[in-house]
């Protein structure tokens, strides 16, 4: 099995985590898809958005991916104005990650992070590992203390 980046920078902190594995074509390429193909329920796996403040900075948010990013309650999370999602054509030079493959985990910076409160909810949650095909089982509050994120009201009602 494959073993990605995200899952060495986990391991190497020693964080404990679960590696799991999905397999599903481009055409039916969705979160909602990756949570089904492994048996997941609902609001336990997170999808990773990011997007850019009035501010210029570049922002990171890990929501639930039946959920949508509000962007007026993320960019008050975020202390903007306002934010856009970032334009698909610069996901990769600013994470290091394809579209469907980003994590949280090892961007090529650490940016601010932003976690959905819901994953509170839960033991460990499920976020990409880097790679279409690979995602991790993480605890939420080791996650949000490894990428220095903070839990927050982020998604649409």
């Amino acid at each position: 099995m494959v073993k990605t980046n995200v899952l060495r920078l986990l391991e190497a902190a020693g964080i404990a985590c679960e590696p799991l594995y999905y397999d599903l074509g481009e055409a039916e390429f969705s979160g909602e898809a990756v949570r089904d193909s492994l048996g997941l329920e609902e609001g336990r796996s997170f999808k990773t958005l990011c997007a850019k403040g009035d501010s210029g900075r570049a922002l990171v948010f890990v929501v639930p991916v039946e959920a949508s990013l509000d962007l007026k309650k993320a960019a008050k999370a975020a202390g903007e104005k306002k934010l856009a999602l970032l334009p698909l054509k610069e996901l990769r030079d600013l994470t290091g990650y394809e579209r469907g493959a980003v994590s949280p985990v090892g961007m090529k910076k650490l940016y601010s992070t932003f976690i959905d409160e819901t994953a509170i909810l839960f033991d460990t949650i499920a976020v990409s590992a880097g790679a279409k095909g690979v995602s991790v089982f993480v605890a939420p509050e080791e996650l949000r203390a490894f990428v220095v994120a903070q839990f927050a009201d982020i998604t649409e009602e």
